[in-house]
């Protein structure tokens, strides 16, 4: 059994991970839900009578799967029993791949395609009604357990994108593909009309747990729900999140009702809470609780309780001087408050307003690094084989990050395994081996990544070009690559194509961090800076529930300062028709004192 250390959980913590039952948590931000979620699958683990069950969690994105899963290793749980991933990496690994021969669309094969493809093909179809406005920006769409939604709010275009979408999939059905949300809509599909597969998969899961429960589809909730149903007492839940971050809902996110989970699993949750916020100033916490739209309990316990934070709003700025300005923070944070850069956060609402004002500012300052999400220079397709040899391509071995390579190389053998490679005379270890034999002189990011790939073959005397979803995967990650990498230059980040800018995409971050809101959530900083705090930009022009989004878009910028805290509504930014943006409404209409950052 499992057992950890006084004051390794407070009281909340504890009482969430020692719960016998299911249960759904509601975690402040700061709170330690991370920590909660990682004793609570270390103890599970540790409980498990059988070699044949598994306990699942399911996260909101890679990294954080990888944080978690490396949490656990470092409490010495061992993990072979854990899977932990995305809902669409769960769905293909679980349903989609050993079930797919039961779907007529799925039975003789499919690829999952990337988004340049999926761009491609949108650009290629909507080209004919240019005349109409219709663009690639029209055509998204999510599932719902019923059918799909449009993400187009101009219901004048509504009957041509319907249009379009009906090309769209039967185009991918043809060429036997499938996209990124079409994964749900066949998984759901596959376990609605094939109820075996339900009881199966409660029969190989004890606990099923999900982070950032506010960011899930409809959908996706039908999924988890269905497999919780068919397990009755077998199976327990784990659902934890924060309803005052819910800032996808554009998407199809939406943080459900306690209840209504109870009702759509067959189950019952004990409804528990973490209120206690380790990570920001009292100052920090009191502003961005004006936010709220959520009535939760948030508390201080920060070691920076105390910290006399600065919070500055500036709408005077205009557009032309906005580098100055932003330049100016930085140095006010990084001279006088002693703030690290790695420590410092320049956010905007949208990746279009980064990209150029990242390439000011590394000519301005450069003496500092920038990374940033936003700024990945090559396609980030996790179903991929070439994506995933990158991982390893572009670390360095070394102690802290042995076990994570030796982790890739064995999904990458799993890979070549179901494609039908001989790998009898390779392990991990001896993949791992023959990929740091292999030394490139190289400066371009995506001549080097092609040097590696073909190196790492001929060294294991492998014809990838036999192989076709080898050959397939290879040429879409190239593809998708350039298109990328030219879009970013296009926008200003010339130096994105260097290996340096690749090598920085699975390493810890050194510099500045550059993000979107979207981005930058889950994340957590010293000083955060953010910047087009306009409305129509915060909340987007096009929502139809903006104001509320709007407040849950300003607690999240907020809650991610630990210290500090500045924002700013530019004057002289103006959108197609000339209008001028104005400050976004919730933030220029909340009362709170200020600070000055100038020294007046």
């Amino acid at each position: 059994m499992f057992i950890w250390k006084d004051g390794d959980l407070n009281k909340e913590q504890e009482a969430a991970v020692m719960e016998c039952g299911s249960v759904f948590l509601i975690a402040c931000p700061g709170s330690g839900k991370t920590r909660a979620l990682t004793y609570k699958i270390a103890q599970e683990l540790s409980r498990l009578g059988t070699q044949k069950t598994f306990v699942v969690a399911i996260t909101y994105t890679n990294r954080a799967a990888d944080e978690i899963r490396e949490r656990v290793e470092a409490l010495g749980v061992d993990t072979s029993q854990l899977w932990i991933g995305t809902i669409h990496a769960f769905c293909l690994e679980w349903i989609l791949k050993p079930y797919g021969i039961y779907n007529n669309a799925l039975k003789h094969g499919f690829r999952v395609i990337d988004i340049h493809e999926r761009e491609m093909l949108f650009e290629q179809l909507c080209a004919p009604y240019r005349a109409e406005k219709i663009s690639i920006f029209d055509c998204d769409f999510f599932f719902t357990s019923e059918g799909y939604r449009l993400c187009c709010l101009d219901e004048r275009k509504h009957l041509r994108v319907r249009q379009i979408l009906i090309q769209y999939f039967s185009t991918l059905r043809e060429n036997r593909q499938i996209d990124f949300e079409m994964i749900l809509f066949y998984a759901h599909k596959l376990i609605k009309f094939n109820k075996n597969i339900t009881h199966i998969l409660s029969m190989l899961f004890s606990m099923v747990l999900v982070d950032e429960y506010q960011d899930t589809k409809e959908i996706q909730y039908a999924i988890v729900a269905a497999i919780l149903k068919a397990g009755e007492s077998r199976m327990r839940a784990f659902i934890v999140g924060d309803p005052n971050q819910a800032i996808y809902e554009t998407l199809g996110g939406y943080p459900i009702e306690h209840s209504d989970f109870e009702a759509m699993a067959g189950i019952q949750l004990k409804q528990m809470s973490l209120t206690r916020n380790y990570r920001s100033s009292e100052k920090i916490i009191h502003y961005f609780s004006k936010y709220k739209v959520y009535p939760s309990e948030i508390e201080s316990f920060s070691a920076s309780k105390d910290y006399p934070s600065l919070i500055s709003y500036e709408r005077g700025v205009m557009k032309a001087d906005l580098l100055e300005e932003l330049v100016r923070l930085v140095r006010l944070n990084i001279e006088s408050l002693g703030i690290a850069p790695r420590q410092i956060c320049i956010v905007a609402p949208w990746w279009v307003q980064l990209a150029g004002m990242t390439r000011h500012l590394v000519a301005r300052m450069p003496e500092y690094d920038f990374d940033g999400p936003g700024m990945v220079p090559f396609a980030n397709n996790i179903e991929n084989f070439w994506y995933k040899l990158s991982k390893i391509a572009l670390t360095k071995a070394s102690p802290g990050m042995y076990v994570r390579r030796l982790r890739w190389a064995a999904e990458l053998l799993k890979d070549l395994t179901a494609i039908g490679v001989d790998i009898s005379a390779l392990t991990a270890k001896s993949l791992l081996r023959e990929c740091n034999a292999i030394e490139i002189e190289e400066s371009d990011g995506l001549r080097y990544l092609r040097s590696f790939f073909e190196d790492i073959f001929a060294a294991l005397e492998i014809d990838f070009h036999l192989y076709p979803t080898l050959d397939e995967h290879h040429e879409a990650f190239f593809q998708s690559s350039q298109a990328r990498i030219d879009k970013l230059k296009k926008d200003g980040a010339e130096f994105i194509g260097d290996i340096v800018a690749f090598r920085k995409v699975f390493q810890p971050r050194t510099g500045i961090t550059i993000s979107t809101i979207h981005g930058v959530k889950g994340a957590e900083f010293d000083t955060v800076i953010s910047f087009a705090l306009l409305e129509g930009m915060v909340p987007h022009f096009k929502d139809p529930n903006g104001q509320q989004n709007a407040k849950r878009m300003l607690y999240v910028l907020g809650s991610r300062a630990r210290k500090n805290l500045h924002l700013i509504s530019e004057c002289g930014r103006h959108n197609g028709i000339r209008e001028e943006y104005k400050p976004t409404r919730q933030l220029a209409s909340c009362r709170f004192t200020y600070n000055a950052t100038d020294g007046s």
